[in-house]
């Protein structure tokens, strides 16, 4: 009955989002008025700054000028006698101004020393607004990329726990169906051997999302481990192969594998190393929609380096989703338009644990299709021998 009800509300598309959505406008609103505010409260202050100046440098002018002719009116009024005492009270109260016989007048080189000091005083808040500005809307634009951040983990997570929530009703759907029927009915041997193989395999897909689930826990955690041990790439790719060889064909798929022709000795864990390729055929499968599934998987040494490719001829990576295709969570579109299963955990699993061996992967675009390329250091220099036949 739960069941029942959660999937009668879970397809409302705008369920639970529009709330979010519009505190997530409302706060890029306030960004932007913040935004606008501090251009305006900065252009404004640069503005008063050089009209106060002005009107200093303007103001010390006049005020000098009527100065000079006060102390001009005292000079000619007083004695000669007594000039000399007048004029050291002139030198020390009016530094700026000037007596030369009968005549006071102001300083020109004070004059312009005042004038270059407020100039100075001009240009250090002509520097310092821009750049208490720039600080601002540095300090803005982090705040804007860490929401903007937040808005696409929130969307992640959203997809994600509706892709789990599919991934898991699934199977359980289908135990459910299947129990019920071998509970209500009298089936021949085969058919119940039949059902209890179909059975399996959704136990099997059931620990296969759990031990991914785990695996990222694991590694979120910082308690991801592996215990690397030389090995032969070509025979632990042709191990792991091997073993997913009937399922991938069951699934359509057409192996190619192309070894190297020699030894790629290199540090690896075997069992890592199987998770990783095995999450790559997956991948490559799960995203070639036609009848025709065809992957390459080769192996190469180049630059002291073996390097492992795996290739598809499917849909393909939007250049632009290169970046993050190993982000935890992320699949490319939208969940409600998104056709293949998964959980988004894929990838990242294959770039945690091969950086945990010691390698490195990546992904290329290709014009039909992709490529994706896992690359470890050798331990030695490759010997080559005689080219063998694909198996």
């Amino acid at each position: 009955m739960l069941g029942q009800i959660l999937s009668r509300r879970v397809p409302s598309k705008n369920w639970g989002r529009w709330p979010w959505l519009q505190r997530v406008r409302w706060v890029w609103v306030a960004f932007g008025l913040v935004v606008g505010f501090l251009l305006a409260q900065v252009g404004w202050w640069l503005v008063f700054q050089r009209n106060y100046i002005q009107q200093n440098i303007e103001y010390a002018e006049t005020a000098w000028l009527q100065e000079a002719a006060l102390v001009q009116q005292l000079w000619a009024a007083t004695a000669p006698e007594k000039r000399a005492a007048l004029r050291a009270e002139l030198k020390e109260a009016f530094p700026h101004l000037e007596v030369e016989g009968e005549r006071v007048y102001v300083n020109p080189e004070r004059l312009a020393a005042y004038r270059a000091e407020q100039v100075r005083y001009l240009r250090m808040f002509a520097f310092e607004g821009p750049v208490f500005l720039l600080v601002m809307l540095l300090g803005l634009y982090i705040i804007a990329r860490s929401l903007r951040s937040e808005q696409e983990l929130k969307r992640r997570q959203q997809n994600f726990l509706m892709a789990a929530t599919h991934e898991f009703r699934t199977p359980l759907s289908t135990l459910r169906l299947l129990v019920q029927t071998l509970e209500l009915r009298e089936l021949p041997r085969e058919k119940q051997l039949a059902y209890l193989g179909h059975m399996a395999q959704e136990v099997a897909r059931l620990e296969d999302l759990t031990e991914r689930l785990l695996a990222t826990s694991r590694l979120a955690q910082g308690l991801g481990q592996v215990r690397p041990e030389p090995q032969d790439l070509n025979q632990a790719a042709g191990r792991c192969l091997a073993r997913h060889q009937a399922s991938l064909k069951a699934r359509g798929a057409t192996l190619y594998f192309e070894p190297f022709p020699g030894p790629l000795p290199v540090e690896i864990d075997p069992e890592a190393f199987g998770l990783v390729l095995s999450n790559l055929l997956d991948n490559a499968v799960k995203y070639s929609p036609g009848e025709q599934k065809p992957v390459w998987v080769r192996l190469r040494a180049e630059g002291g380096r073996a390097l492992l490719e795996v290739e598809d001829r499917g849909v393909g990576l939007p250049r632009a989703e290169l970046g993050s295709i190993f982000e935890p969570f992320y699949r490319v579109g939208d969940e409600q338009t998104r056709h293949t299963r998964g959980l988004g955990l894929g990838l990242y699993l294959v770039r945690s644990i091969t950086e945990l061996m010691g390698g490195r992967v990546w992904a290329e675009a290709l014009p039909k299709g992709s490529r994706f390329v896992l690359t470890f250091p050798l331990s030695e220099a490759p010997a080559l021998q005689p080219e063998r036949r694909p198996a």
